[in-house]
């Protein structure tokens, strides 16, 4: 074991015995170097590895932090055991029934699958828009076609390379958000009648556009911390035509699962033997808790297997509609659904943000966000704790801005949803993450909202309406 990991766990033990308490400064690095009589180096790999755990905390020109670290005594859920069989899709009405029960802004968000507004700088962003207006290029409608602008693409494969990933401008292709990079992506690998493989739970938008495309599904099991059961999918991949996986690996929507840098290298592998592509939804990559943001997956793909979809929606610019897909050896097919079904992007939005990401200071806004939203995380978990009654289990991202509860068995959450948007409540029911409509005693709260009187108030009222069904 090297010196800065038996720093790390010897402070960690401090904080699990209760001597070192959620808000209490760390030694600086100055004052650690003289205590254990070590280098400035051992002590920030030590903090580092600290951060990265989620113990603690660093808070600009203030220091290390212990870091709140609520909801432990709360059990995890256990891996799902979904339905076996192909699934033909019929979710969408279901789906929409709750979905637009929920856009009065007069509702409180819990169920929201979107971050406050309050966590981005759309002022800054807004005078990179009005100058790229002005100073666009009248033929920037024609070169800015897909796959889309040269240097935005340029700035996103710098960004893939600070990750380890060498990507390039070539086969990205720009969409309008990362909702209809998926449906691109499911347009050129498949045909209606296909099957594909997804995590269960799973984002329900993933759902709709399978739906659409008249595509059968097989749903995989998966843990709510360690994500999509690798086992399990390989079990699936040698009996079923499996066409392509569409699955979430980092902070997945609706558990916050993040699959293992290791067993996401065991996944490509995997894929590779079977010859089978992964339409990896990743928009919530930037929102790690730690110091590290967990492995690309295109850092691994060997063969241009790996169609990587994200957008600026979450971490940067919601609204705005831009996204992307790193699609390796199916660029050239994207490109061209793309041009069939929406031409391209809007042009000036493709020029700001590109404008953004070279001048505008993203990685201080994005550190920022991520501190902000363990400080909401932590807040929600507290009133969970305080306000629902026992019973609960609960499942802890390491990033993204949702948790995933397991309530007791008797307890429905559709109707609890019903009852709670009678309060002016929104909450996320469990079914509508499930091709099948399980997880009925299942539901995911919404955390990138600041914490408020108001929210507290409505979780009050939560934890009430959840114990009056038991």
């Amino acid at each position: 074991m090297h010196l800065y990991q038996e720093i790390a766990d010897r402070t960690a033990r401090l904080i699990a015995d209760g001597v070192l308490r959620v808000g209490d400064r760390l030694l600086s690095v100055r004052q650690a170097c003289r205590t254990y009589a070590i280098s400035p180096i051992t002590v920030t790999q030590a903090y580092q590895l600290l951060e990265s755990r989620g113990l603690i905390e660093a808070r600009p020109k203030s220091g290390y932090f212990v870091r709140a670290r609520l909801g432990r005594g709360l059990p995890e859920p256990g891996m799902t055991h979904p339905a076996g069989g192909s699934t033909e899709l019929q979710v969408s009405d279901f789906i929409f029934q709750i979905l637009d029960s929920v856009r009065d802004p007069a509702i409180v968000p819990l169920g929201s699958s979107f971050p406050g507004t309050q966590l981005f700088p759309l002022d800054k962003l807004g005078r990179f828009l009005a100058s790229a207006a002005r100073r666009m290029n009248p033929l920037a409608t024609v070169t800015d076609l897909p796959p889309g602008n040269e240097e935005l693409r340029r700035q996103l494969a710098l960004r893939y390379l600070a990750q380890g990933a060498s990507v390039s401008p070539q086969e990205i292709v720009i969409t309008s958000g990362a909702m209809e990079g998926l449906n691109l992506c499911l347009q050129a690998l498949t045909r209606p009648g296909d099957l594909i493989a997804i995590e269960s739970p799973t984002f329900y938008a993933g759902l709709q556009a399978s739906e659409r495309l008249g595509l059968k599904v097989v749903e995989i099991p998966s843990h709510p911390r360690e994500g999509v059961s690798l086992a399990a999918l390989a079990d699936v991949l040698r009996r079923h035509p499996v066409k392509a996986c569409l699955f979430m690996l980092n902070f997945a929507n609706p558990t916050g699962s993040s699959v293992s840098d290791e067993h996401k290298k065991a996944l490509v592998d995997l894929l590779h033997r079977h010859q089978v592509p992964l339409i990896e939804d990743d928009v919530y990559a930037e929102l790690h808790f730690g110091r590290q943001a967990p492995l690309c997956t295109k850092a691994v793909d060997r063969d241009g297997l790996v169609l990587h979809v994200s957008s600026f929606s979450k971490c940067l610019a919601p609204g705005y509609r831009v996204g992307w897909v790193a699609a390796g050896r199916y660029a050239r097919a994207i490109q061209r659904q793309k041009l069939s079904l929406s031409l391209a992007t809007a042009v000036p939005i493709q020029l700001a943000l590109a404008s953004y990401l070279k001048h505008g200071g993203f990685e201080a806004h994005a550190r920022q966000l991520r501190l902000r939203l363990a400080g909401q995380e932590a807040a929600l978990l507290a009133s969970i704790e305080c306000c629902f009654p026992p019973g609960i289990k609960l499942a802890r991202p390491a990033g993204g801005y949702f948790l995933w509860l397991e309530l007791p068995p008797q307890v429905d959450t559709l109707r609890l949803h019903q009852d709670a948007l009678a309060r002016g409540i929104s909450i996320a029911p469990g079914p509508i993450f499930s091709a099948k409509r399980e997880f009925g005693h299942y539901l995911r709260l919404n955390f990138g909202h600041p914490d408020t009187p108001r929210q507290q108030e409505a979780m009050l009222t939560l934890g009430a309406l959840i114990a009056a069904q038991l």
